[in-house]
């Protein structure tokens, strides 16, 4: 569990401002609990193997949608008084 103090005060220091951390696969099996709290909070976990990158976590964030209000296109849309008259280039195919 000494990889996973080191891991939390590293961390501890790095949470301002969503910052991107490398650690070995080592040190992440002993710390995926830290890991993914750090990446939910911002930061972005690259994890290592023998010094080479083979792990990117990033949080995955909702999207917010603007909530559809009833009514808001009214009178954007406008019909033509004939929208169910058949065009004559059409008349041939019913």
């Amino acid at each position: 569990m000494k990889n996973a103090a080191y891991f939390s005060i590293i961390c501890t220091a790095l949470t301002i401002g969503g910052i991107m951390l490398n650690i070995d696969i080592e040190q992440a099996k002993n710390s995926f609990p830290n890991i993914i709290e750090q990446t939910i909070k911002g930061n972005e976990i690259i994890i290592t193997k023998k010094g080479r990158p083979v792990v990117k976590m990033i949080a995955i964030t909702k999207k917010h949608k603007k909530k559809r209000l009833f009514g808001s296109a009214k009178g954007l849309i406008k019909m033509a008084a004939d929208f169910n008259k058949t065009p004559e280039d059409f008349r041939n195919y019913i």
